[in-house]
C-alpha cells in the first residue's frame, strides 16, 4: 500500500488523487527550462576555446606570391587598412579603437565590421629570470595583422569625411601607420599597390634578363620589361 500511494504524492500528480466530492478546477503548472538553446554573442577579442598549446611569437604572414587577400573593402563602403609593417595588435588597442568610432558616430546610422579577430595569446615571465622553463604565464590576447591589411569597415548613411574622422581618430589609438580606404580601391600585393599600370602579372613576371635559374637553357627567356635598342645603321 505505501509504494501505490508513494506515487500519487507530489503537486504534478495532484490530479490523479481522488477527490472528495469538491469540484476544483485543475491548474497547470508552467514548465520553466533552466537552459539556452541559443548560443551566445561570440566577442571578437576572445577566442571560443583555449588555446591547447602556447603560441610561438612568430611574425604574421605578409601574402608576397599574389595573394591580395584582406587588403580591399568587401562588406562596407570605407575601410582602415594598415600601412606600414605587420605587427601584433593587442585585443586593449582594438577595443579602444571601436569604442573610439562608435563614440565619434554616436546617433547615426552605421554598421561596423571587424576583419580580425584577437585569437593569438601572448605568455610573459618576470624580469630578471633565468633561460628556459616555459614561455611564463598567460598575459593577453593578441590578433596578428599583416601589412596592408583591413581591420575595419564602416557601412551606413555617413559621410566620406564624416568616416575618414572616424578612422583618424581610431588610427591614433592603434599602434602604427594606418590609411583610409574606399569600396573599389585597388589591392595590395606584398608592398606593391596595384593599378597605375602595375598588374598581377607584371609582378610575376621575371625581372631579370634572363630570369635566374634559366641561364643553362638553350634558348632563355627574356625579360618584357629589359627593352634592348636598335643598333644605328653603319
Amino acid at each position: 500500500m505505501g509504494p501505490q500511494l508513494k506515487m500519487f504524492s507530489g503537486p504534478q500528480m495532484a490530479f490523479l488523487r481522488p477527490s472528495l466530492g469538491l469540484s476544483t478546477p485543475f491548474t497547470a503548472f508552467p514548465l520553466s527550462r533552466c537552459f539556452s538553446t541559443t548560443s551566445p554573442a561570440l566577442d571578437w577579442l576572445t577566442p571560443k576555446f583555449a588555446e591547447r598549446s602556447k603560441s610561438p611569437k612568430g611574425r604574421p604572414h605578409v601574402a608576397t606570391g599574389g595573394s591580395s587577400r584582406g587588403t580591399t573593402v568587401v562588406w562596407g563602403d570605407y575601410g582602415l587598412r594598415m600601412k606600414d609593417h605587420d605587427r601584433r595588435l593587442p585585443a586593449s588597442s582594438l577595443k579602444i579603437a571601436e569604442d573610439t568610432i562608435k563614440r565619434r558616430l554616436r546617433g547615426m546610422n552605421y554598421t561596423l565590421y571587424k576583419r580580425v579577430s584577437a585569437n593569438i595569446g601572448v605568455y610573459t615571465k618576470g624580469n630578471e629570470q633565468r633561460m628556459g622553463k616555459g614561455k611564463g604565464k598567460f598575459d593577453y590576447w593578441t590578433a596578428k595583422v599583416g601589412v596592408s591589411r583591413i581591420v575595419f569597415e564602416l557601412k551606413g548613411d555617413l559621410h566620406e569625411k564624416v568616416a575618414r574622422e572616424a578612422f583618424r581618430l581610431a588610427g591614433h589609438k592603434l599602434p602604427g601607420l594606418w590609411e583610409f580606404v574606399k569600396k573599389g580601391d585597388p589591392p595590395v600585393v606584398g608592398l606593391t599597390k596595384l593599378g597605375n599600370g602595375v598588374t598581377l602579372e607584371s609582378l610575376k613576371r621575371a625581372r631579370r634578363s634572363p630570369a635566374l635559374g634559366t641561364q643553362d637553357l638553350p634558348n632563355p627567356p627574356t625579360s618584357t620589361s629589359s627593352s634592348s635598342s636598335p643598333s644605328a645603321p653603319q
